[in-house]
């Protein structure tokens, strides 16, 4: 099966393509930087010479390079069973104080892009009734964060959107997740002198992707929240 995965270099996403190549899925795979995809790719077929991966450099914030990227996966001729919306843009501010482009370029890449995606593969899924769709989101989609105010709402845009296409879908036999992480220990946190422990570990958002995807015909898992043990940071 096919699987695609945005923003598949650093962190959740990197994790979710390992974990999904480990469980023989043909990938799919964007982020900005060509070269980082490429190398990424190669670390991979080292490991698992017989998988096909297909990379190309992409700014989901730019619906141009967006629809370059969707033309790209369909040209391969490769059928998409899977799609992980994972790539997000975490600008923090409060709302009253935030730059005046702050919300349309989180909005661009944590809500837009993930609609385009999920409206052109889940199209595909439809007509095929099979396919599943799981959206990366946040707590802060159901617990607001003051100090990431505009993130918070493309969050829980993205978590609305997951719902409505729930509903529009299930008739078809295509399922649709989402997955609210809190606190992970991604590159974002680089520098910090927080424990290890006090977060989330990457990889455990790859096992719940599995999870998700490895349920019976007759299971659809809605929604995961994810937290650190001891709460969020």
């Amino acid at each position: 099966m096919n699987a695609i995965v945005t923003g598949a270099t650093k962190g959740m996403g990197r994790a979710i393509a390992r974990r999904l190549a480990e469980h023989h899925y043909d990938l799919f795979l964007c982020a900005r930087s060509q070269s980082e995809l490429d190398a990424f790719r190669h670390e991979l077929l080292d490991i698992f010479p017989s998988l096909s991966i297909d990379t190309k450099a992409t700014d989901l914030g730019d619906p141009a390079d967006l629809a370059a990227f969707a033309a790209f996966v369909r040209e391969q001729g490769r059928p998409v069973g899977v799609l992980v919306n994972n790539a997000g843009l975490f600008l923090p501010s409060g709302i009253l104080d935030e730059a005046e482009d702050c919300l349309e370029r989180q909005f661009a890449v944590n809500v837009k892009a993930p609609h385009y995606l999920c409206r052109t593969f889940g199209r595909e899924m439809k007509a095929r009734r099979s396919g599943h769709i799981i959206n990366i989101s946040s707590v802060a989609a159901v617990d607001p964060v003051k100090t990431a105010g505009s993130y918070s709402v493309t969050k829980a845009a993205l978590l609305s959107l997951t719902s409505v296409l729930r509903e529009e879908l299930m008739d078809f036999g295509v399922k649709v997740t989402a997955i609210l992480p809190g606190s992970t220990l991604t590159g974002s946190w680089t520098g910090t002198t927080i424990p290890a422990d006090r977060f989330i570990d990457p990889d455990d958002i790859a096992d719940a992707v599995i999870m998700c995807l490895r349920a019976s015909a007759g299971c659809n898992v809605d929604e995961i929240i994810i937290r650190p043990t001891l709460g969020n940071i």
